[in-house]
């Protein structure tokens, strides 16, 4: 374990501390999604090369810092995440070394959330996609504003709903509603969610921030091997899902190398209904 982490080397991710002193640290790591870094539109956070890869490896560094008893994810701009910048997602559809790389940082973005033994709490606001999607759902404590718009777009994009879908979509809000969210794409507001039970807390969009510092100091302030181990026993719940998750993230990868997906980044750029072979 090490206390002296050095987070400067991420670029899409802006980190900081606060929260409770501990050894007169602060003790909770606030990390947010930059919409203005590498990749990034200026009005969401989009994960590119590099950002993926951040997500995916950040999960790492808060496990190894004893500094840290709880961390914070949230968005920037005009939401929590923009899913997949669409040039890494055409280098992926193109080159297989990419598609390699990416696959292997999905699956590591999924397993070091779960794995990470800090408990992490999730702001969620605006349209929730892609990547973030993946750490804002397996959070261990999420919240989404009012005005979240969750969407897992895989099927719209013509790749299987991999990446966090099929391992924690179904025992979240059950095999039914998971079907249909997933399969036809549609947005998920943050009062559905609740009410469905893909979230944990839904709060008026002005509460957001608050509301997830609140809970977070609360668990940095509370014992950390208890909530640190109860955590773990309660993922196993995950890792049980796990040979499911590695199929669905294999057939979603495999989706990228065929037709389908061209037509749907085709269909994003030019802004109108993708058409997998259906006239009109």
């Amino acid at each position: 374990m090490s206390s002296t982490i050095d987070y400067s080397r991420y670029q899409t991710l802006e980190i900081s501390r606060r929260g409770p002193l501990v050894n007169g640290t602060p003790s909770v790591l606030d990390i947010r999604m930059r919409a203005d870094g590498p990749g990034g539109n200026g009005k969401l956070p989009t994960a590119g090369h590099e950002g993926h890869w951040e997500l995916s490896e950040i999960w790492r560094d808060v496990g190894r810092d004893d500094s840290v008893r709880a961390a914070v994810l949230r968005g920037s701009g005009m939401g929590f995440s923009g899913g997949g910048d669409l040039a890494l997602v055409q280098d992926m559809a193109t080159d297989f070394e990419v598609r390699s790389r990416v696959w292997k940082e999905a699956r590591d973005l999924v397993y070091n959330v779960i794995n990470c033994d800090k408990p992490i709490v999730s702001a969620m606001h605006g349209p929730a996609v892609g990547a973030g999607l993946v750490a804002g759902l397996l959070a261990d404590i999420s919240i989404a504003a009012r005005s979240a718009k969750i969407v897992d777009g895989h099927t719209r994009l013509g790749v299987a709903a991999g990446d966090h879908a099929a391992i924690v979509w179904p025992l979240l809000c059950g095999m039914a509603k998971a079907k249909y969210y997933l399969m036809l794409c549609d947005a998920v507001s943050g009062e559905e969610a609740e009410r469905i039970g893909l979230v944990s807390l839904v709060v008026d969009d002005d509460q957001l921030l608050d509301k997830a510092y609140e809970v977070a100091d609360r668990l940095a302030g509370g014992s950390a091997s208890a909530i640190r181990w109860t955590k773990y026993s309660l993922n196993n719940w995950l890792r049980q899902a796990g040979p499911s998750f590695d199929t669905s993230l294999a057939l979603e990868f495999m989706g990228f190398a065929g037709p389908d997906v061209r037509e749907g980044v085709a269909s994003l750029r030019e802004r109108r209904a993708p058409r997998y072979g259906v006239d009109g």
